[in-house]
């Protein structure tokens, strides 16, 4: 498995104006990664996104790390209806296209629209959210991109919706990206979880999360809480709770041998999160 590193790593640096999403890709290259990837684009004023895209692609060719993927928000149950959600995410296909990603990840929905009656759950707007991520997939699998849902966002979070709208779309150009840390927001065991998405896999996520009980007072900054109250915070990967190592073996058992990207969203300096983490992440999988 290659090693990447999501942009989101290094959002302390990005959001106090040190680095850019352009800079950043000769500071992976230097740190050791073999790819970067990149959350939503933050275009500066005056430039579009796609030349944006054109000049992120540019710079990853100079420095010699390829983008590998491509996240984005979305909501295929949006207020403004399924066909303009659909055109806007292909046009998001588009970037990822312009920055030579083999592979888009979108968001399928945030939570039930509030037009839906209280007795009508997650299988009632399912048919929609296969229906979207179809449309998508099949215009992007005409660009050569994979998409792909992830594990995300409390409502599309437990393994077994994901893994019914990934079969209800039923196509090869389809599938998962598995966050190794974010089952636990929805309480879920990461090691089971991981076993159920496995044959699904298009990328992963490694990421790690500090845990705590819900049965208590909230430890402090930087802790959220889980669906089931639970306490989370974002961690060095190692150093945290969930069973990465495990997760990466029950993958790789799987047969999966492709992209694996540090995300690191703690408290601690980006840098040293990313480096630790990096390192870390390496030894678990030299020694699969």
């Amino acid at each position: 498995m290659k090693i990447g590193v999501s942009s989101y790593s290094f959002q302390q640096l990005i959001s106090s104006c040190e680095e850019t999403q352009i800079s950043i890709i000769k500071k992976a290259k230097e740190m050791g990664f073999d790819g970067i990837e990149f959350i939503d684009l933050n275009t500066p004023e005056g430039v579009t996104e796609a030349e944006y895209a054109a000049m992120l692609k540019e710079e990853s060719d100079n420095v010699g790390l390829p983008i590998i993927a491509y996240t984005i928000s979305a909501n295929l149950l949006s207020e403004n209806g399924l066909d303009a959600e659909v055109e806007r995410v292909c046009k998001k296909v588009d970037i990822a296209h312009i920055l030579g990603a083999s592979c888009l990840r979108h968001d399928a929905a945030w939570s039930m629209p509030e037009n839906v009656k209280s007795h009508q759950g997650f299988e009632h707007i399912l048919p929609t959210l296969v229906e979207g991520c179809r449309q998508i997939s099949e215009y992007a699998a005409e660009k050569g991109i994979k998409t792909m849902i992830e594990n995300h966002g409390f409502f599309c979070q437990d393994s077994e919706r994901v893994e019914k709208i990934v079969t209800g779309v039923g196509s090869p150009n389809f599938g998962v990206l598995l966050d190794i840390g974010n089952f636990c927001c929805a309480d879920e065991d990461s090691t089971k979880a991981a076993g159920r998405l496995a044959p699904y896999i298009k990328h992963v996520h490694a990421k790690d999360f500090h845990i705590r009980s819900g049965n208590g007072l909230n430890p402090g900054k930087g802790f959220f809480k889980s669906r089931g109250g639970n306490y989370l915070r974002g961690s060095i990967i190692g150093h945290g709770d969930i069973p990465v190592y495990q997760c990466l073996s029950v993958i790789k058992n799987s047969g999966y041998d492709g992209w694996v990207s540090v995300e690191f969203e703690g408290l601690e300096n980006c840098i040293d999160g990313i480096e630790i983490g990096f390192d870390n992440l390496k030894k678990m999988i030299d020694i699969l």
